[in-house]
């Protein structure tokens, strides 16, 4: 009995031979896609801050910008990535604006679309975890509640040490295993892989240090007042 005959499809990923099952070529060109993005993200942005100023009328510069990179976050994360996870095994095939999204940005690394088990968990986990608490951490800097430092920090944490370990395995297999994720011609890994990814590690460690010093200050004006170690004001 014969074997079946698969046919090679090509396409523009690296490495060339990659298997990528019912894959369909991007409709809309690059500018449209990057402009679409772009218009997509300054929506969000300035939606957030419409709507934390109007909760919150007297809201300081810092935490407007902050609520705001969590606004923006809560989207990419739940919705965005949350699109990835739930549609990681026809990725290749997908012709929706996220899936032409993913398929361009996959010009950078090709297991976005190969069903990368790694890829895969991490972008589920990334969508149900921090995508709400994104969400979350918005409405609590909006009521200024004290509790958004807790949320600013794990999310902060998660999104810095996903992002460490989205870039130590490519280091690994391409350092250690010769692997080939990305097109030859360099924009793509540092316009698509290294700065993309690099705001969740800049943001996010400068958001820590900000929770940190509040949650630090917190304490010790509450140890200066005895509130923390039980003493009462003399």
């Amino acid at each position: 009995m014969e074997s079946p005959v698969v046919e090679s499809v090509e396409h523009p990923y690296h490495p060339p031979n990659a298997e990528l099952p019912n894959y369909l070529a991007n409709s809309l060109s690059v500018p449209a896609l990057l402009t679409l993005f772009a218009l997509g993200a300054g929506a969000i942005l300035s939606t957030t801050y419409l709507i934390v100023t109007k909760a919150r009328p007297r809201i300081t510069r810092p935490d407007a910008l902050v609520a705001m990179w969590f606004g923006l976050c809560g989207f990419i994360h739940l919705f965005f990535e949350g699109y990835f996870a739930y549609n990681n095994a026809t990725m290749p095939s997908r012709t929706d604006l996220f899936g032409q999204l993913w398929k361009e940005y996959a010009l950078s690394d090709v297991r976005y679309l190969t069903r990368d088990p790694f890829l895969v968990c991490m972008e589920s986990v990334t969508a149900l975890c921090w995508g709400p608490l994104s969400y979350l951490t918005v409405a609590f800097i909006a009521m200024d509640h004290p509790a958004r430092h807790v949320l600013q920090l794990i999310i902060s944490l998660g999104q810095m040490y996903g992002d460490i370990l989205y870039y130590s395995t490519v280091w690994f297999e391409v350092v250690h295993k010769g692997a080939i994720f990305c097109r030859p011609e360099r924009y793509y890994f540092w316009a698509y892989f290294f700065l993309m990814n690099a705001f969740w590690i800049v943001i996010p460690f400068g958001i820590v240090v900000q929770s940190a010093f509040s949650i630090t200050n917190a304490f010790r004006t509450a140890q200066r007042y005895g509130a923390v170690s039980g003493k009462k004001n003399q």
